[in-house]
């Protein structure tokens, strides 16, 4: 029905937006408008090709649980935009696409610009005539004013395209820190496609699905496929902090980055006003992200970040605010007494879930909502957490981005005691002496931590970046070659996934050992991991979350930081747990960080046992051709007997095969995931 409505509302004039049948051609009304929705386009970077209204439908509402309040289309000779709008402010306007005043310059957009009241203003000054009072109009009236610099002014997180007809121009741009995602790719017949999610993109038929090698090399490293690159060759993720400029009938340029972490050299700060100043900042970065015209909570784990914003949101707010965790049944994976302790103090109305131990029935609906493989077993979590939200509030604050700002992974502590120890041992000595110990030592699983040593000493015998790519990977070179066919690492030709790494550490080799690696974190792990998962994982539930602590201002703050405020002995995050130290209870603050986690390891000798092996050994991986069958049958019976713990392994084998079942082997009936809607091709 919305397929047919979009045909007939687009068939005159060009301008024509698309609207819900009780909103159509309906202007934005007072106040702030908030979009967390979906875009797509299709581009003709030759000619001026009519385009395919129907495919641009089907394009957009695979976008669905993107946005299911709304949906627009505008085509034109040359140029098609598509958007599914999940209203939050201003829920009776912001309808989409959206025009400048002549209706030569269109946008869809996916985000929030929090300083648009600013921008409007200082636009309005310029000369420049606005119809609404929506942030998405201070985008094309930018664009007109200061041209591809306007994103530079923008502070949010978005991911938007806009279309200048008079310049002939295709803009595409992505926010800083990669909040928001958005793909493209460039087909054989001269169009650039492109949708906030890949599921949008395999709806059209001219879309090759074909696995890219040094892609599916990445994902067994790290977990993810690190932007810019996706599972499938020409097909690419705008990187964070990026624009690409497309104009008619030239070349597409290639992406071109607009912001960095910059890393200033701090002024000379004491920590009591290290911690004055982090406090002020960060309850500014909270407080403009409280503006919904909806139900907004916040997630509460009881970890540092998020208990963290859930304190300074309470002081905020006039009503109790809304919180939601998960809990585990298994003690070491348990952190609701800890958020808990924080709902208590605050009076927040709390809502808390169990994740049982057999909650392994999303392993078939993850590969739809990821799209392309993705191996971080928190998304099972995750997932039951946002959908614990979405029945109370439609906005959530969430604690993201801490642990890469701040320092609080341990990997961190890891790492400077192992580029200490390459500092004070000459290469040609270290590398011998601990490549011999790290060969030989045994791989002790089933030890305690003081004798699992072979992976330090596997680390210290490497450089830097090979050092910290070993901390990292979920499986390591050796597993890996194992791993692969010969097949396969034939057509790979020799390329290793350390050189994700390797290429973002030469921008900042100059720096401290711990921003440096801190950048290689927000460049890869931080996109392609943490923000994947929760954009996907909530938006599959038409949720938005919103991430004070990647405020790109507060971010560039942060990075000037010594580090010795951010890693200070063995406490990381130093200066923001002194920060909330006023804020937070203090067992929250300074205990053993749990992370996110699923017992996989008794998951795959107890109830997943006979489904592993089904998954693993049977025909969907081995017809890839990209795997060695005689391995993966040793790696599975050496987990299950207990020998040794191949857990996260086998997790990403068993998320690759679900994304080969459900992505590449059912092209033809691919069903996309909306909350009580299917909408098959």
């Amino acid at each position: 029905m919305l397929g047919l409505l979009a045909s007939m509302c687009c068939r005159g004039s060009p301008d024509m937006r698309c609207r819900s049948s009780k909103q159509l051609l309906k202007y934005c009304g007072p106040g702030v408008e908030t979009l967390m929705c979906g875009v797509v386009g299709i581009f003709d970077a030759r000619e001026r090709r009519d385009i395919d209204r129907t495919l641009l439908v089907r394009m957009n509402e695979s976008l669905y649980h993107r946005g299911p309040d709304e949906f627009g289309l505008h085509t034109e000779p040359g140029v098609g935009l598509g958007h599914r709008r999940l209203s939050i402010i201003d829920r009776a306007g912001g309808q989409q696409p959206l025009f400048n005043e002549d209706g030569t310059v269109v946008v869809v957009y996916n985000g929030e610009i929090y300083n648009f009241s600013e921008l409007s203003a200082e636009l309005k000054k310029n000369g420049h005539v606005f119809r609404t009072h929506c942030d998405t109009e201070v985008i094309v009236h930018a664009w007109e004013e200061w041209g591809t610099a306007c994103v530079e002014r923008f502070r949010g997180m978005f991911a938007f395209a806009l279309w200048d007809r008079g310049r002939r121009t295709l803009f595409l741009v992505r926010d800083r820190l990669g909040i928001k995602p958005l793909y493209y790719a460039h087909l054989s017949d001269g169009h650039l496609i492109f949708g906030s999610e890949l599921k949008a993109l395999l709806v059209h038929p001219g879309l090759r699905r074909e696995l890219d090698p040094q892609a599916v090399e990445d994902y067994f490293a790290y977990g993810y496929v690190p932007d810019p690159k996706t599972i499938l060759k020409g097909v690419s993720k705008l990187p964070p902090g990026n624009m690409l400029v497309a104009k008619a009938g030239e070349s597409v340029s290639e992406p071109h980055q607009y912001w960095d972490i910059p890393f200033p050299q701090a002024p000379g700060l004491t920590e009591e006003q290290a911690v004055g100043e982090l406090i002020s900042q960060l309850r500014e970065s909270v407080r403009i992200r409280m503006v919904a015209e909806v139900p907004l909570g916040a997630f509460l784990s009881g970890g540092v970040d998020s208990s963290g914003v859930v304190a300074i949101m309470s002081q905020l707010s006039k009503k109790p605010v809304n919180t939601c965790s998960i809990s585990f049944g298994d003690p070491k994976f348990n952190e609701s007494t800890y958020a808990a302790a924080v709902a208590e103090r605050y009076k927040t109305n709390h809502r808390v879930e169990q994740v049982n131990a057999d909650d392994f029935s999303l392993l078939d609906k993850l590969a739809t909502v990821y799209d392309e493989p993705f191996a971080d077993s928190s998304a099972i979590p995750t997932y039951r957490v946002c959908e614990l939200a979405k029945r109370w509030v439609t906005v959530v604050l969430s604690g993201d981005g801490g642990d890469e700002t701040l320092a609080g992974y341990r990997r961190y502590r890891w790492h400077l005691y192992e580029e200490g120890m390459r500092a004070a041992i000459p290469k040609g000595i270290r590398s011998p002496l601990f490549g011999f110990l790290g060969r030989t030592y045994p791989k002790a699983d089933w030890a305690p931590k003081t004798l699992r040593a072979k992976s330090t000493f596997e680390a210290l015998a490497r450089d830097t970046v090979e050092g910290y790519f070993h901390g990292v990977s979920i499986m390591d070179d050796s597993l890996r070659s194992c791993l692969f066919s010969d097949a396969f690492k034939r057509e790979s030709q020799g390329y290793r996934a350390v050189e994700v790494l390797r290429g973002y550490y030469e921008r900042v080799a100059d720096l401290d050992p711990l921003a440096a690696v801190q950048y290689l974190d927000m460049k890869t792990w931080l996109p392609g991991d943490i923000l994947t998962k929760v954009d996907r994982a909530s938006m599959a539930h038409s949720l938005e979350v919103r991430v004070p602590l990647l405020d790109h201002k507060l971010v560039e703050w942060m990075s000037g930081l010594p580090a010795s405020l951010k890693l200070q002995g063995r406490e990381g995050k130093y200066i923001l747990k002194r920060a909330l130290e006023a804020h937070v209870p203090r067992d929250n603050l300074y205990r053993q960080k749990m992370g996110f986690s699923v017992p996989l390891a008794k998951w795959f000798r107890g109830p997943l046992k006979q489904r592993l092996r089904e998954t693993v050994l049977g025909s969907v991986l081995a017809d890839t051709g990209i795997f060695n069958m005689d391995f993966l049958s040793s790696m599975v019976a050496q987990h299950q007997s207990g020998t040794r713990d191949f857990s996260v392994p086998l997790w990403s084998l068993v998320m690759f095969e679900a994304f080969q079942r459900q992505v590449i082997l059912r092209e033809a009936d691919y069903e996309f995931y909306a909350p009580g809607k299917a909408v098959r091709r």
